[in-house]
């Protein structure tokens, strides 16, 4: 600590008594606007580093599950068998489980709460679980008791799991109806060569308990999505003989399942950079490429370390493939399945064209791609995504299927990897998956597809909206209207200007990198990525952080004036917004030459307007601030001198 000597003590006293009344006076400054604004210290769990802590722990969910798909009924039977691993330091009496394909009922807290008017999280109401054969067991002792309420299944041991590593078994039958509308992330497709399932949240799952909320048990409402532990799938799909099954996971059984010929195209397609058929459009209804004409055939994949698994299922698909090129030398391979109204070089004909480019993209900018496969769907569905698979629209092609496409693979990354709560910080995936979404489209085919979010003046009007809701809106909550702004384009804009504005490149693309491998397979929580942030690039960022992603303020920087002093010039420059930042300025003197000059955000730290003075033995001319237009400044007209508001 530095000590005031005597003589600069006594001069700060003498001052308050020299003074006379303006001693009574406080003068005020901006430091709230740089306070902590939530609690972010750290315990045995979580490092105030943004690290996990020396006791981090987290549970794991291993299944085993069987199922059959009825292509007339439109249903699924099965059978699952989850081995929960309780890593926690207390013992469970009871785990709580997602049944989310209960919100198809009539009565489901989501039906009743979907505006009479409809929106995208529409669903059918004729579906449901029917569970029976309940059996949950912890060593010896065995229990069929469990409560359902809406989609949360909360399941009782005669005995508690011991904690740190205690293990249960919990298994049971299940079975549903199939809706054709699946809230836009799941369903059924009729097409001319037969329907398209698109199976997600299709059996029940374990809910995540954690050192920060304990259980997590929000109801699957519509627009909050999932939080899930990781663990290891090992599953079997009994399927028509007529139908190709496409799943997270590696296939176990192609000999099984499929034909000669198609393997062989397989083997082919894990080894070239283009595209190639498995199933051709021609073929798409010959029968001698299935293993069998008639029947069920069984299809059996694994996945290990994932949050979840889907699949798609149909004897309509067209079937192709291609290798994709991991940094490590690994391969994975990217597969796209559609109907033949979707084929097309200018539609899904360059579905996997575009899943290779994304997947690699990622894996060498961010992290390595862990899974096997990378396959894209189409379906009724505008675009989901779970690990290795997503869904996407049918109907998409061109620019919009890139989009599409590429968004739904980001997520791999965001929540996939790096699980954070989807239910409560939808801000966590959808706006960090936006962010890596800009440079990936910037990349691919050196940009044959517009990359726009660093337009982001263009987006002005819904800043300066009276509607407008805050980031931290969890989505069930938002106005359906913010939901886009609030979880995609607002945080993904927050992390642009951290990488191309406030950080640099290089120190924001290290402390990214490093958030995404240190909370790899693991749950951060916002306070974690805000302190990991500050702690990898050296910056403290609470200024930013509060005021973008906690609050509905704006940025509006301006240039009050330039004049000459000393033979140097004094450019006045001021903050008439809520959120602070620092300046930059593009100088522009009389014999045509220029310079950018930036000052910290610092300059904020004791009010709202700064002086700073600019040595140079030339003239200038014109000052313009933020010159490559990156902040999504409110008012563009006090960002130029000389202009119509500010004349010297």
């Amino acid at each position: 600590m530095r000590y005031l000597s005597r003589a600069m003590l006594g001069l700060a006293v003498a001052g308050l008594f020299t003074t006379g009344t303006k001693a009574q006076e406080v003068v005020e400054n901006n430091q709230k606007d740089f306070n902590e604004f939530m609690n972010r210290s750290g315990n045995m769990y979580r490092a105030a580093s943004g690290k996990p802590g020396p006791e981090y722990w987290q549970n794991e969910t291993d299944y085993k599950i069987e199922v059959s798909l009825n292509d007339e009924e439109h249903t699924i039977k099965g059978h699952i068998e989850l081995t929960y691993t309780n890593n926690s330091p207390q013992e469970l009496d009871f785990i709580w489980m997602h049944l989310e394909q209960n919100r198809f009922t009539e009565d489901s807290r989501g039906t009743l709460t979907t505006p009479i008017q409809g929106n995208r999280y529409n669903g059918d109401m004729d579906g449901g679980y029917t569970i029976s054969n309940l059996k949950a067991k912890v060593k010896r002792s065995s229990s069929s008791e469990y409560l359902i309420t809406d989609t949360r299944m909360q399941v009782f041991f005669d005995e508690p799991i011991p904690a740190n590593g205690g293990e249960a078994t919990v298994s049971m039958n299940f079975e549903y109806k199939i809706p054709v509308d699946g809230m836009d992330r799941m369903g059924r497709l009729d097409v001319k060569d037969g329907t398209i399932y698109a199976l997600a949240q299709w059996f029940p799952k374990a809910a995540v308990f954690d050192d920060v909320e304990g259980w997590n048990i929000e109801p699957y409402l519509g627009a909050g999505e999932f939080y899930l532990d990781y663990g290891d799938y090992d599953y079997k799909i009994t399927a028509p003989a007529s139908h190709i099954v496409v799943a997270s996971g590696e296939l176990q059984n192609p000999k099984q399942v499929l034909s000669s010929k198609v393997r062989d195209r397989m083997d082919r397609a894990s080894k070239s950079d283009s595209t190639v058929y498995l199933i051709k459009p021609e073929e798409v209804n010959d029968m001698s490429l299935r293993a069998k004409q008639e029947g069920t055939l069984t299809w059996h994949f694994k996945m290990e370390n994932t949050r979840d698994i889907a699949f798609g299922s149909s004897k309509a698909f067209i079937w192709d493939a291609a290798k994709i090129d991991l940094p490590s030398g690994e391969k994975a391979m990217a597969q796209s399945a559609y109907p033949i109204e979707s084929d097309g070089q200018g539609a899904w004909g360059r579905s996997t064209e575009y899943s290779k480019a994304s997947v690699e993209h990622y894996s060498n900018k961010w992290f390595e791609y862990p899974y096997p496969v990378a396959i894209n769907v189409a379906a009724d569905i505008g675009g989901m995504e779970y690990p290795a698979l997503n869904f996407c629209s049918w109907k998409s092609e061109g620019a919009s299927l890139w989009g599409v496409t590429d968004h739904e693979f980001g997520h791999n990354w965001f929540p996939m990897i790096v699980g954070s709560n989807e239910r409560r910080y939808a801000w966590m995936d959808e706006g960090f998956n936006t962010f890596i979404n800009y440079y990936s489209t910037v990349a691919f085919n050196d940009g044959e597809y517009p990359a726009r979010l660093n337009k982001t003046r263009n987006m002005t009007g819904w800043f300066t909206s009276e509607q407008r809701e805050g980031i931290d809106t969890y989505p069930d909550v938002s106005n359906l209207r913010n939901l886009g702004m609030i979880a995609y384009y607002k945080p993904a804009i927050g992390l642009l200007l951290l990488r191309e504005y406030i950080l640099g490149e290089e120190r924001f693309d290290n402390a990214f990198k490093s958030y995404i491998e240190t909370w790899a397979y693991k749950h951060p929580q916002p306070a974690d990525f805000f302190n990991h942030m500050e702690n990898v690039s050296g910056e403290n960022l609470s200024w930013f952080f509060s005021k973008w992603f906690y609050g509905t303020g704006n940025i509006d920087l301006g240039i009050e004036g330039v004049r000459q002093y000393e033979g140097n010039y004094i450019i006045s420059v001021s903050n008439a917004g809520e959120i602070p930042m620092p300046v930059k300025m593009e100088i522009t003197y009389g014999d045509g030459s220029s310079e950018e000059v930036t000052l910290p955000v610092e300059i904020w730290q004791r009010g709202d307007s700064w002086n700073y003075q600019h040595r140079t033995d030339k003239s200038i001319e014109s000052v313009e601030l933020d010159p490559n237009k990156i902040l999504p400044d409110v008012n563009s007209g006090n960002d130029s001198w000389p202009n119509s508001f500010y004349q010297d």
